[in-house]
Order: C-alpha cells, then sequence, then structure tokens
C-alpha cells in the first residue's frame, strides 16, 4: 500500500432518524456545524489527505449532497455584481478545481460492507480511504496547519505498506456500540491488529479500543467484502472483511491526533459546534460568556 491515496469513500446513504423531523428534508451530512455542513470538513480532510477523487455512496433519494458541490451559477452571479467577493470565494470554494466527485447510488441499506462494496467500480484495485461524516474529527484551530486524521493515516499506511483503521478508547461499559480491536502496540500511537470483534458486550471485549470513522484501505478488500456472509439484518459487516484481510497483511490500529465529536447523535453535534464556537476569534469572548450564563442558572 505504498502508492498514495487519491480515492476516498463517503458512505453517505443513512436516513438519518436521530435527527428526524429535520431528515426528513435535510441529509444528515448537511446539518451544520456554525456555518459549514458535516460533509464538509469531511471532505476537507479528504483533501488534505491528498485525495482527488471523492465517492459519494448515497441512496436515490438524497440530492442536497450533490447539489451542495455543484457550481450555485446565478447566487455566485449576484455575488459578483454585488460587490462580496468574500462570500463569492466561500461559495466557490467548497471543493477545490482538481477534485472531482462522483455519486454512486446504494439501493439497499445492507450495512457499511456493502456500503463500501459499492464504490468498487470507481476505486479500482489501489488503496483509498472511508471517512463517515458523522464522526468530525479536529485537530487544532482551522489554519493550523495541523494534518488531519485521515493524512496521518495514509501517511502511515505508505510508510508501513498496511491497511490503518482509526481507533480510540472508549468506556467498557460502552464496547456494544463499536467494533473492538485486539492489538498489540508498535509505536505510541499504532497496534498492529490481531482480531476484530463487532460491538462485543464489555464482559467479553477484547479491550476498548474502538473502531471510529476513519479507514485506509487496500483494494482487496473489495474481493474481501464479496466473500463476506450477510449478518443480522442482512448486512454486510466492514469488519468482517477487515478480519479477514488480517490473515494476508497487516492491518494497524491508529490512535490519531485530533479531538473527535460523535455528531451522529444531538449531544455530539451541540458539543462539536460550541468547540467551533469557541475556536472562532469572532465568536468565542461571546460563547464563553454565554456557556458562563447557562451555567450560573
Amino acid at each position: 500500500m505504498s502508492q498514495r491515496l487519491r480515492k476516498v469513500v463517503f458512505p453517505v446513504a443513512g436516513l438519518g432518524t436521530r435527527f428526524l423531523p429535520a431528515t426528513k428534508v435535510v441529509a444528515k451530512e448537511m446539518l451544520p456545524v456554525l456555518d459549514r455542513p458535516l460533509i464538509q470538513y469531511a471532505v476537507d480532510e479528504a483533501v488534505d489527505a491528498g485525495a482527488d477523487t471523492l465517492i459519494f455512496v448515497t441512496n436515490r433519494y438524497k440530492h442536497a449532497i450533490a447539489d451542495y458541490f455543484d457550481r450555485a451559477y446565478e447566487l455566485e452571479s449576484k455575488l459578483a455584481q454585488s460587490g462580496k467577493n468574500d462570500l463569492l470565494a466561500m461559495v466557490q470554494g467548497t471543493l477545490p478545481r482538481h477534485v472531482r466527485c462522483v455519486f454512486v447510488t446504494q439501493p439497499e441499506a445492507l450495512g457499511l460492507g456493502h456500503a463500501v462494496l459499492c464504490a468498487k467500480p470507481v476505486v479500482g484495485d489501489e488503496p483509498f480511504g472511508v471517512v463517515l461524516p458523522d464522526d468530525l474529527i479536529v485537530n487544532g484551530p482551522t489554519g493550523a496547519g495541523r494534518p488531519g486524521a485521515l493524512r496521518q493515516m495514509a501517511e502511515l499506511a505508505a510508510s508501513e505498506n498496511a491497511g490503518v483503521i482509526a481507533v480510540e478508547e472508549v468506556p467498557r461499559d460502552q464496547t456494544n456500540k463499536y467494533g473492538i480491536v485486539d492489538a498489540t502496540p508498535v509505536s505510541e500511537r499504532a497496534a498492529k491488529i490481531k482480531l476484530v470483534v463487532e460491538k462485543p458486550k464489555p464482559e467479553v471485549a477484547p479491550s476498548n479500543l474502538a473502531i471510529v470513522g476513519r479507514y485506509v484501505l487496500p483494494g482487496r478488500i473489495f474481493e474481501l467484502l464479496e466473500k463476506t456472509t450477510p449478518g443480522a439484518g442482512g448486512e454486510i459487516q466492514l469488519t468482517d472483511a477487515i478480519e479477514s484481510l488480517l490473515s494476508e497483511q497487516s492491518v494497524l490500529a491508529y490512535r490519531f491526533e485530533g479531538t473527535r465529536f460523535d455528531c451522529g447523535n444531538k449531544l455530539g453535534l451541540v458539543k462539536a459546534t460550541l468547540h467551533m464556537a469557541l475556536e472562532d476569534p469572532q465568536l468565542a469572548d461571546a460563547t464563553r460568556k454565554f456557556m458562563a450564563s447557562l451555567a450560573n442558572r
């Protein structure tokens, strides 16, 4: 896997039921953290990692993401005529010119593994990334120049010729919510995975190192996904294919530099919004005062 990362897959076909009724009309990936939707943060991280092809695995009803990254000619024209050049640059800057978007339909919601498999015709047999936009990962203030989680992982994958999966420690009583790894440390942040278990009960979990929404995988994973037997609900689990991959090559668990916000739930989205507000020089003081006023109630 010494080949550089060029393609990143975004599984975005989910219905976002935790955010109903808003997600009746707004894709959950378009929910804003301050003035930017979750998908923008995910795309920025992929571009930071060197990706030039972004593959969105979506369903037939969700068009908002495609619309967001498309040109808005009427809006751009009005902003240009009004001399609002800063806003014009912002609207035109959602995607660098050298980066292309490809949209692939997942006909049925058959699990994360199936969603990733839908991207096979576009990815081919080269290494690729997977980013779950629900997991917003930030590494310092915007513009600080620190590498995003996916870039850290891509560099490790290239240097070690291995697959890389992002992990973080979770409370032991929450292991049944995650894929959990058993791994042997090889450096301060990386460990060689021996075993992957999908959502084990706390009493049988091999560790509390949980897989979170970032992967760098070889193209070989597609063949393994095609051979993976569907589990409960007919879903194809990505962790099952990764377990098969372990017998063929090294896969590393990586504790990334940065802070993760689980924006797949309401509290996580609130925390992410407050964090970003505190990082914004124009909002930080007012946000601190507001939070202090709430604490004093």
